[in-house]
């Protein structure tokens, strides 16, 4: 199961097209697959919080992710976690990008997904890169 929670108020969130873009990540990504995860989207200023809580940086950015970690007594070992984005980011770099914003969402939920499936892209060479390319192409986004 997928969760798409809007937790913002400034950015107008269409979710029926993001819905079904995120259960067809589920079959077109191998470690997604069978999974399940959530997405956040988030203002701004609780994204700068977020950013400077867990990664250091005090400055807002377009997209977390926060992998699920299931203990032994943990009957959810299917979540792959959660997606966070903030919404006033994506509307901002989809005018920047000259893109629609739900296709802007799309990309970032993509590439949050790539993380919680354990990509890294400050580590791995160009591998995630590659493969969010690929992915991209292949959905049509």
């Amino acid at each position: 199961m997928i969760d798409i929670v809007n937790l913002q108020r400034k950015v107008l969130i269409e979710t029926d097209e993001i819905r079904a873009f995120t259960q067809s990540l589920v079959l077109n990504i191998k470690e997604a697959n069978q999974m399940s995860f959530s997405v956040a989207f988030i203002s701004n200023g609780r994204m700068k919080q977020l950013n400077e809580m867990f990664r250091g940086k005090e400055v807002t950015t377009d997209v977390l992710s926060f992998p699920y970690e299931a203990d032994d007594f943990d009957s959810e070992k299917n979540n792959l976690g959660d997606v966070v984005i903030s919404a006033e980011q994506a509307q901002k770099q989809a005018a920047e990008n000259a893109l629609t914003l739900v296709n802007e969402i799309k990309q970032l939920i993509l590439h949050g997904v790539l993380h919680l499936c354990g990509y890294d892209h400050e580590t791995d060479s160009g591998e995630m890169n590659s493969r969010e390319l690929e992915l991209r192409d292949r959905l049509g986004i």
